[in-house]
């Protein structure tokens, strides 16, 4: 069992742009199976230096907060809350990947876990969504290990890899918060 009290969260930063281009090319068929496939001009060095650009404009804008998952420096996985949306509702919408070595061992457990403590605490966020195929079922296990209840199903909801797929939604709301 890896010891997950090393990983910790980073926001994406300019000193990140070597290693997150390599994380994103060694798992690129990886990342694939479960999502739509980047354009090719998304491996460089150019295109990664603007996402990180990018992510730290709406970092500051409070409109997304993304983070790499690093293990003794090396990164692990990358989590993000996305779609943040303020006032009245304090929510975002969360996603995460974790490379393919480290799948299967408990590290997107961890990663989202601690991306709830930020969310849920400095970001003072009041609720998380997020939407899982249904044939993924390590992210579903994630998502119910880490308190996240499904709320609904919405039926050929997305396209991939030419068929349909359904897709279902969970919550977790910031228990902290309730009245």
């Amino acid at each position: 069992m890896p010891d997950f009290s090393h990983i910790q969260l980073y926001p994406l930063a300019s000193a990140d742009i070597h290693a997150l281009l390599a994380f994103e090319l060694e798992n690129r068929a990886y990342f694939e199976t479960w999502v739509a496939a980047r354009t090719p001009s998304y491996y460089s060095l150019d295109a990664i230096a603007a996402i990180i650009e990018q992510a730290q404009r709406e970092r500051q804008q409070d409109i997304s907060h993304q983070y790499l998952a690093k293990l003794d420096g090396q990164i692990v996985g990358r989590v993000n809350l996305t779609a943040v949306t303020r006032p009245y509702f304090n929510k975002a919408q969360l996603g995460y990947r974790v490379g393919e070595k480290f799948g299967g061992r408990g590290f997107a457990t961890r990663i989202v876990a601690l991306l709830l403590e930020e969310a849920f605490g400095k970001l003072d966020l009041w609720r998380l969504e997020t939407t899982i195929q249904p044939q993924n079922l390590g992210s579903i296990a994630v998502m119910q290990r880490n308190g996240f209840n499904q709320y609904g199903r919405a039926e050929k909801a997305m396209l991939f890899q030419q068929e349909w797929s359904d897709l279902l939604y969970f919550e977790r709301r910031n228990e902290k918060r309730d009245i």
